[in-house]
């Protein structure tokens, strides 16, 4: 697969959780999307399992109910890719927003560089070029730790995807290998969110 996302929230997250026994829910996540994004400001969320379905409940001023079907999922659903990482690399996240747009205006595909002084993007593209360094010690760096320079290039238009949702002031971490799928974590209030994403090779 190109991309994989694994999504982490603790219990202390909710508000109640109430859980007998493991269980393992599908969903499709287009449909979850559509109905979470009818969530209104102050309104809580409920969610129950039964009988092959997913009660999503907002209670507010009205209480809303949506059912959602339950997809088996035990088949289809790839493991964490294991990768040994030769660089970490902790950046602010508004800092990696702009440098992604940045990166938009001049080509398709992004490389990222690390070493141990410093975190660098090259971009290519018919329009132009664009590159852009970061110090270990400079602001927008917070950790480089690096077992020797690691260097890959990806699809700009997943990785944009990905970033959009971390919240100002929090920090992205990167795990990044030479041609391995990166790795780039961020909180979003209690959770934790990871992403994968496949090295661009050109063919």
């Amino acid at each position: 697969s190109i991309s994989m996302i694994s999504f982490f929230m603790p219990t202390n997250a909710f508000s109640k959780y109430d859980v007998d026994k493991n269980v393992s829910l599908g969903l499709n996540i287009d449909n979850l999307s559509k109905i979470m994004s009818r969530a209104r400001d102050g309104e809580s969320l409920i969610m129950k399992e039964h009988d092959n379905k997913l009660t999503l409940e907002f209670s507010g001023q009205s209480k809303r109910r949506f059912r959602t079907q339950l997809i088996d999922v035990r088949k289809s659903v790839d493991k964490e890719p294991s990768v040994q990482f030769d660089a970490d690399v902790e950046i602010n996240g508004e800092t990696l927003k702009e440098l992604v747009k940045d990166a938009t205006i001049v080509s398709e595909y992004i490389s990222l560089k690390a070493t141990k002084d410093q975190f660098t993007i090259d971009c290519r593209g018919d329009s132009g070029e664009l590159n852009e360094e970061h110090l270990s010690d400079g602001n927008s760096i917070k950790k480089i730790k690096t077992e020797k320079n690691a260097e890959a290039t990806f699809n700009l238009q997943f990785l944009e995807n990905m970033v959009k949702s971390c919240p100002a002031g929090n920090y992205i971490s990167i795990g990044l290998k030479s041609n391995e799928p990166l790795k780039l974590t961020y909180k979003v209030g209690e959770a934790q969110i990871t992403y994968y994403l496949a090295p661009y090779m050109e063919s």
